[in-house]
């Protein structure tokens, strides 16, 4: 687990979060267009890298476009980077801790089907979660739960 700053400047894909609040996450349901990459399912918000922004700056960006929630960096309190199965392909991870008011004032962008909170349990089990998002989350509540015991 590494602040939310650190990086090293490596090229990337893009970045996702898990933005919760409590135990739950903010997800939407990802249009169900033909070439649509996880096409209906559910997603977490993030998306490409524009640019030469940071991972940080790349997913507070996608939350502020894709639900008009915006958050400082320094509310990132997790970050880790994955290697995509093509092997090469860097994306990045983040969690942020909402508030009820900023879950109040979503605004939901125009990718997507609908958006909802969602208990992160549920959100690991849904077989309409995208795969790699599900095994992030679950690493990273144990990362937190190893943590809590220590």
């Amino acid at each position: 687990m590494s602040a939310a700053t650190d990086w090293d400047g490596a090229p990337f894909g893009g970045a996702k979060m898990a933005a919760m609040l409590g135990d739950a996450l903010l997800v939407y349901r990802r249009d169900d267009r033909p070439g649509l990459p996880f096409p209906g399912l559910l997603d977490l918000p993030g998306g490409g890298r524009e640019g030469e922004e940071s991972p940080a700056e790349c997913v507070l960006r996608e939350l502020a476009e894709e639900f008009g929630v915006y958050l400082a960096p320094d509310r990132l309190h997790y970050h880790r980077a994955y290697r995509l199965g093509d092997g090469v392909t860097l994306s990045h991870f983040f969690v942020a801790e909402l508030t009820e008011i900023e879950v109040g004032t979503v605004r939901f962008g125009d990718e997507g089907q609908d958006w909802a909170l969602m208990p992160a349990d549920e959100f690991v089990a849904d077989e309409d979660a995208i795969p790699r998002l599900r095994d992030w989350l679950i690493e990273y509540r144990a990362v937190c739960s190893k943590s809590d015991r220590n």
